[in-house]
């Protein structure tokens, strides 16, 4: 394994992630029915907080969530203490993460809610799918999410800058300043989370992937495209949404 990257992103968003992001109940539902049912661990490579390993494993069963932050681990290690579930959790890097099982042992392999984009580096990004596809076991599935760059693009209306807010509750909220760099294809987001009278900051910066990107670097890997979708309702993609969600198989199961 190379050296363990950690973008120090747990240490920022830890505390606050889950208020952010509603529970995945509905990704897991999702998700569950493309697992082959017959008993293989899931692999989710960038797992967090679990807020999707956790609900996926009541469905599934045995769930490896892979990460490089410890503070997201220990928000998911404190989950599992307070109620038990099937989710092993292991501090590695998703470039090249190998499981103790060996290769092709996962029915399903899953890197969503943007892992995948927070990787700066095109090549990094590929060595994620490649590590995908080792994993995969025949007649599974890969599942990545990212970001839609054109969404983003939109979003901004041509400006290079802009601001939002988003309220989580009665009594938070997160007040954003977007930069958007199309021709370096980088989105930096500096966050202020207010809740309760305080503030804390935060900053993430993601690179503007593209599907075509995505699919090139799975066919490199071994996998065929299966489906896009736009959401996690299974809505066929149209180019227009926030996400993107894409279906990948081992191009020797054809």
């Amino acid at each position: 394994m190379s050296d363990l990257q950690d973008l120090g992103y747990g240490r920022q968003f830890a505390d606050f992630y889950d208020r952010l992001f509603p529970p995945g109940d509905l990704t897991a539902k999702w998700l569950a029915a493309l697992h082959p049912g017959d008993g293989t661990p899931t692999l989710e490579l960038g797992v967090g907080t679990g807020r999707v390993a956790l609900p996926l494993a009541g469905l599934v069963g045995e769930v490896v969530g892979v990460d490089s932050s410890p503070e997201m681990l220990d928000v998911l290690r404190a989950e599992l203490a307070r109620a038990p579930r099937p989710v092993t959790s292991v501090r590695g890097d998703i470039r090249d993460y190998r499981s103790e099982r060996g290769d092709h042992a996962h029915g399903l392999v899953l890197c969503v809610c943007g892992t995948l984009s927070m990787l700066l580096d095109p090549e990094e990004q590929r060595r994620v799918l490649e590590t995908c596809a080792a994993a995969l076991a025949p007649g599974g599935a890969v599942v990545v999410e990212t970001h839609n760059p054109a969404f983003v693009e939109e979003m901004h209306e041509g400006r290079v800058r802009d601001t939002y807010f988003v309220p989580c509750g009665p009594d938070a909220g997160l007040q954003t300043y977007s930069l958007l760099n199309t021709e370096l294809r980088m989105w930096q987001l500096s966050h202020i989370w207010h809740e309760g009278g305080g503030t804390r900051l935060a900053h993430e910066v993601s690179r503007l992937t593209g599907p075509e990107e995505i699919d090139a670097y799975a066919a490199r890997a071994g996998l065929r495209l299966e489906a896009r979708y736009g959401d996690w309702h299974g809505t066929p993609f149209t180019g227009r949404e926030p996400m993107t969600v894409g279906v990948y198989r081992a191009a020797r199961d054809q």
